[in-house]
């Protein structure tokens, strides 16, 4: 109902979904299935915002067949430091060989071969997200687009719901609901990587503020190769190309999978590195402008032929974006260890299915809609298991940074932009986060500690810049404990990387569990024993 008194919408439902991509999307369709009353709140307009919705992206998609799904398995394997678990990745690859196959059921436009077979391998963004949208609105989900979450509200029994903000009518909103979903994405820290700059950590703010725990957070310092000239990051496009100075010498050890910190290494040298995606056959280079328009709009407009010019790149942070740190997970149906709150798609650690190395665009398309789906799932069968009484509850706000209404503070737009970033002058360089050392990581952690301290009491308006603010200590939060668990692990396995500790270390066969705000605390988790791949 609207309060029209206090100019402010309070809807009250069974779930709450906060993101709108394809693991918000998934759950919402997966909890209205199992009978519940849904609300799906997205920070920008479901079906165009996020990482997924402009790009078109592989999917881990594999024929149920044993020697299939077995070598798809250890594709990652052992990259990720064979902290991955067969049994997540058995129901994740079940559950998109599904999805997938129902996309294609319920009106997904597959291209197909000569043979009338479809090619379901990947998926268009806007094709996806565009039919997703139709499909929650078709199932009687309320969607509330450009109404970012602002802090979860809870009672003595747990997770009841959360509140916001509808930014183009400046509007309050509070929702609540017997289980909410956190779907909102990773963490890219505004560096404008494509559709990543909604993608600033507010998820997982919001679940430690709740008492939730997260897992895998020193896995979460990716980098993907890109032109200086544009914010497309479709790293896989690279393993067609070569790499060369300025003067045409071949620059040695380049490369998109095993070589970026060899051109990470020449950018802090000052030394610019350019790309040719000369690799890429005649036969297939029509396949690739399909299969990645966008990728090659910056070249059109400037005049460059990728496959025979040379263009200069560079490295952007994409962060848990295509890192694999994120929430912990408690149980199959994506629960955390807080009642009432569930996690899905990159908000939730990946570790699951790609242990500590990226599983880039396909694993976490794959992730996306089956944890989406399982969160669902399991955020249904919770709310309607607590009845008509639930409604009753009384909760209280979680968030840390008073939120208030009203207007802004003098100033306080600008005070947000400067924590922005500081938050970034410590993720961003290669020499903190890609090339690892206790003393480099202990100072920044240091004075990322202090820039939390500075934001925390500040109190936050229910507005736009109120946002922003949130976003700018959900993203300082969020560095503190990658830094945390980074200095934690002192061996270098997965994407972790530590210059003072070069090696795996079999005795660190284990996961890092990281929690607290104000006090950081990490501990470690065993990883489930199971067949050793071969």
């Amino acid at each position: 109902m609207r309060n029209a008194e206090l100019n402010s919408l309070h809807l009250t439902t069974d779930v709450l979904i906060l993101g709108g991509g394809p693991a918000g999307t998934w759950a919402a369709l997966a909890a209205a299935a199992a009978g519940a009353k849904v609300v799906l709140a997205d920070k920008g307009y479901c079906g165009t915002s996020g990482a997924t919705a402009p790009s078109g992206t592989g999917v881990w998609y594999v024929e149920p067949e044993a020697r299939l799904r077995e070598e798809a398995k250890a594709s990652r394997f052992r990259l990720g430091g064979e902290l991955a678990e067969h049994r997540w990745m058995n129901r994740v690859l079940d559950r998109t060989y599904a999805n997938m196959n129902r996309l294609g059921v319920l009106g997904y436009p597959f291209p197909v071969d000569e043979f009338g077979n479809p090619h379901r391998r990947g998926l268009q963004g806007p094709e996806y997200m565009r039919l997703m949208r139709r499909l929650v609105k078709k199932a009687g989900v309320r969607i509330l687009d450009h109404s970012p979450a602002m802090e979860l509200a809870a009672d003595s029994h747990g997770v009841v719901g959360a509140s916001g903000v509808r930014l183009e009518s400046g509007e309050p909103w509070s929702v609540i609901a017997g289980a909410v979903v956190i779907a909102t994405g990773g963490c890219a820290f505004l560096s404008k990587a494509l559709g990543c700059n909604v993608l600033t950590g507010d998820g997982y703010l919001f679940a430690a503020e709740a008492g939730a725990s997260l897992s895998g957070m020193e896995f979460s310092n990716a980098y993907a190769i890109c032109p200086t000239f544009s914010s497309v990051t479709k790293t896989a496009y690279y393993s067609y190309a070569s790499f060369y100075y300025e003067d045409g010498t071949v620059v040695e050890g380049a490369g998109s999978k095993k070589g970026r910190s060899v051109i990470a290494r020449n950018l802090l040298a000052g030394r610019q590195v350019y790309a040719r995606l000369d690799q890429a056959p005649e036969d297939i280079r029509p396949l690739l402008r399909v299969a990645q328009t966008n990728f090659f709009l910056p070249f059109d407009r400037l005049g460059i032929d990728p496959f025979t010019d040379l263009f200069p790149v560079t490295l952007r942070l994409e962060g848990t974006v295509r890192g694999t740190g994120g929430i912990r997970l408690a149980g199959e149906d994506c629960r955390t260890e807080v009642p009432g709150l569930y996690a899905a798609g990159d908000a939730a650690t990946r570790e699951l299915i790609c242990g500590g190395f990226t599983g880039g665009g396909s694993h976490n398309a794959a992730w996306a809609m089956s944890s989406g789906s399982f969160a669902g799932e399991g955020a249904a069968q919770y709310a309607l298991s607590l009845g008509r009484h639930a409604a009753d509850r009384r909760p209280a706000g979680l968030s840390v940074s008073p939120l208030r209404g009203g207007k802004e503070e003098n100033g306080a737009a600008a005070r947000t932009g400067e924590y922005t970033e500081a938050v970034q002058r410590e993720v961003k360089p290669y020499d903190i986060n890609l090339f690892r050392t206790e003393e480099r990581l202990s100072a920044s952690l240091q004075r990322l500690n202090s820039l939390w301290r500075e934001q925390r009491a500040r109190p936050a308006a229910r507005t736009a810049e109120g946002v922003k603010a949130r976003e700018a200590e959900a993203m300082t939060a969020t560095a503190r404990w990658m830094y945390a668990s980074a200095l934690e692990r002192k061996e270098s396995r997965g994407m972790h990387k530590r210059e003072d500790f070069r090696s795996e270390d079999a005795a660190q066969h284990y996961r890092l569990i990281t929690e607290g705000l104000d006090e950081i605390r990490v501990s470690r988790e065993e990883v489930v024993q199971e067949e050793v791949l071969q």
